[in-house]
């Protein structure tokens, strides 16, 4: 009985003292490559979106070369919008944004003078 009447004793005298609270000062340190690599991702993948457009992809590989096809089609082609895309491991460089196979199709057949290895894709499905 001692024990209990001491034990709530002490819990009342600390509960009777004012509490501290943490500093609430925060200072939050980012490596400057982070931020370089968000901006870049930002940059690559602004294009994807949920659709039900074809695309033509012309590369996939690493991402200096995929930003360099990119502007050389963009040099010969210059009506056509293109993007690169990040999905794991690899960058895609996509052409267009074909609302029907066949007008994708007609449009695959000329940038296959340029880019043999080209093919229609369809992101999301």
């Amino acid at each position: 009985m001692k024990v209990v009447l001491l034990k709530s004793a002490i819990l009342l005298i600390s509960l009777s003292f004012p509490a501290f609270a943490q500093d609430t000062n925060l200072t939050v340190s980012q490596s400057p490559e982070f931020e370089q690599m968000l901006a870049e991702k930002r940059r690559v993948n602004p294009s994807i979106t949920v659709n039900d457009k074809y695309k033509i992809q012309i590369y996939n590989g690493d991402s200096e070369n995929s930003k360099k096809m990119l502007s050389d089609f963009k040099n010969q082609f210059k009506n056509y919008d293109g993007t690169i895309v990040f999905s794991t491991p690899s960058y895609k460089v996509w052409i267009g944004n074909f609302k029907s196979r066949i007008e994708a199709e007609r449009n695959l057949a000329e940038i296959r003078k340029k880019y043999p290895n080209a093919f229609l894709v369809r992101p999301n499905k």
